[in-house]
């Protein structure tokens, strides 16, 4: 609503907002061709190695939940989160940054294991918010539910400094607005007369525009851009964080909603800037799944075969002890399973805490 009072009726108005001059068109068509091509890549690769692809999920399942709670502000880093999730048998979390960490986590592993089942409803995406906050002590009263007060964009720095980067909606007008951009997605992907990752990058940016709950929203949207393209069959999302792509260009992240967001409510209202830096962000995305994979298959290449039973052991039951690996795999002698622990871990494949008889191996994270 603009200051004279207007509605606007999300539906009608998307059309305008993605609409492209030809030099913008042609650059779009451009990042479309790369990620469609390589969603068949992947395709086939993703039937050959499925074992594999459980430890890269893993990977990038950690990596997306710190790089997305550190956009927040968040501080743990990524070995401070597997640290974290390899003891979730914890039922009260000290600090609200890893009460954000497991509920960014728990909320995650339910997309990924359910994205077939979860509809893009206000219902489905209330639960989804409900997850998330679950852990939050301060957001229990206003978690699964819309904001009843005017919140911001507010961009969180490391130092502890906030700016804010631009107004959101209004509380009266919120249930309106997502009712008619849900209505909008259902038609478009109903319709199939938009690209499906323009339908995504468009919905993105007017969840992030209507911002509807009192916090947690952009945590929320980076969850479900992963839910809508699983949905779609970009399989890939799951193997490598996009959430760590959004983490490494974060100014040009805010720079670019605010590119569209100042004509906000306006008819010269475009966001260009912000598709065409989620489809880069994308093939970005691409180009690091590429290079983890070739990486990934030449270590395990590299492995003999009693070196990736250990792996293979640690990564089913982490964190292990030698005892416990020994016991295992009891065709091999101690002395040589120590020797291949002590490989593993200078190779960057295994993590070790503890020392002496607490020493213990964890699968490493791999950056």
């Amino acid at each position: 609503m603009d200051k004279y009072g207007y509605v606007m009726d999300i539906s009608k108005n998307m059309q305008t907002k993605l609409s492209f001059d030809s030099q913008v068109y042609q650059q779009l068509s451009q990042q479309l061709s790369i990620l469609d091509t390589y969603k068949g890549i992947w395709k086939a690769k993703e039937n050959l190695q499925g074992q594999y692809l459980k430890e890269l999920r893993k990977i990038a399942t950690i990596e997306s939940t710190g790089s997305s709670t550190r956009i927040e502000g968040a501080k743990l880093t990524d070995q401070e989160v597997e640290k974290l999730l390899a003891s979730l048998k914890i039922t009260r979390f000290e600090s609200r940054d890893q009460q954000e960490v497991v509920g960014y986590y728990d909320a995650l592993a339910t997309i990924l294991d359910n994205y077939a089942d979860i509809e893009l409803t206000e219902r489905y995406i209330h639960q989804l918010h409900g997850i998330l906050l679950k852990h939050s002590e301060k957001d229990q009263s206003h978690r699964g539910k819309y904001k009843t007060t005017i919140n911001k964009v507010v961009a969180n720095y490391p130092d502890g400094t906030q700016r804010v980067i631009f107004d959101t909606t209004p509380p009266h007008l919120t249930p309106l607005e997502m009712q008619q951009l849900l209505k909008w997605l259902h038609e478009r992907l109903d319709k199939r007369d938009m690209h499906p990752l323009v339908i995504t990058a468009g919905f993105v940016y007017e969840f992030l525009s209507i911002h509807p709950y009192k916090d947690g929203n952009g945590r929320l949207s980076r969850l479900l851009t992963t839910l809508l393209l699983m949905k779609l069959d970009y399989q890939f999302i799951q193997y490598v964080s996009f959430e760590n792509v959004i983490e490494s260009r974060k100014e040009e992240y805010y720079q670019v909603l605010v590119a569209g967001q100042k004509d906000r409510y306006k008819d010269n209202e475009r966001i260009h800037a912000w598709v065409l830096f989620f489809m880069q962000s994308l093939i970005t995305l691409t180009e690091r799944l590429e290079t983890k994979y070739e990486t990934y298959s030449k270590l395990k290449t590299a492995l003999n075969k009693r070196q990736q039973e250990v792996l293979d052991y640690i990564g089913a039951h982490e964190p292990a002890q030698i005892g416990d690996i020994e016991e295992a795999l009891n065709q091999y002698s101690r002395n040589t399973l120590k020797k291949d622990l002590a490989f593993l871990v200078r190779e960057g494949l295994l993590l070790k805490t503890g020392d002496r008889k607490g020493t213990r191996y964890h699968k490493a994270v791999k950056q």
